[in-house]
């Protein structure tokens, strides 16, 4: 997503209309493989054989960080890269006459 926004800003597009550009075309792509990995544990989670207790959890565990993962990278991702960016477009201050 990050490269995404990088590319649209290096083709004129202004800083936020690139974020929010580059978060929609990318939303797809995220979701599709999150819903995938997360689908494959789900069998896992729900097995009630013998020696299962602990594929369960992993499972569980696994499915937990692929759905906080996703939504940290459609939600936080697109605020930090504008905090960030905005920071280093800020001009640096101009040192004082006489200073160093």
């Amino acid at each position: 997503m990050v490269s995404f926004v990088r590319d649209l800003r290096a083709s004129g597009m202004g800083l936020d209309q690139a974020i929010v550009e580059g978060a929609l075309t990318r939303l797809r792509p995220v979701l599709m493989t999150a819903l995938v990995a997360g689908m494959g544990f789900v069998p896992m989670a729900f097995n009630t054989e013998i020696g299962s207790e602990v594929r369960r959890f992993l499972a569980t565990v696994v499915i937990g960080g692929i759905l906080s993962s996703t939504l940290l990278t459609l939600l936080l991702l697109p605020g930090l890269y504008r905090l960030l960016a905005e920071r280093r477009l800020e001009p640096a201050p101009l040192p004082a006459v006489g200073q160093s």
